[in-house]
């Protein structure tokens, strides 16, 4: 039996590292696009086509180093909190 839609999202999301609203914004342009999938939100055969061609460009893209993994733009706070008790030296 087919993967359904989130289950090949989910799978992407682990596979990219992406968060899952930078993929939906990526994908179509809808930050929720993940979460209403997770809560069964079902979607027409255009959004599933466009959600699909963004995977398979992307791993495409990344196969042939176009694109990396995700990285984090923002520090965590509790990374932050280790920065600033770090001895800091005058110049």
């Amino acid at each position: 039996m087919e993967q359904r839609l989130v289950q090949r999202v989910e799978a992407f999301l682990r596979e990219s590292d992406m968060p899952p609203t930078v993929f939906g914004r990526a994908a179509i342009g809808d930050p929720r696009l993940v979460s209403d999938l997770r809560a069964g939100r079902e979607t027409g055969i255009r959004v599933t086509c466009r959600v699909e061609h963004f995977m398979n460009k992307w791993r495409a893209d990344f196969h042939t180093g176009r694109v990396a993994r995700y990285v984090r733009r923002r520090r965590r706070s509790t990374d932050a909190a280790q920065i600033d008790t770090a001895p800091r030296v005058s110049a």
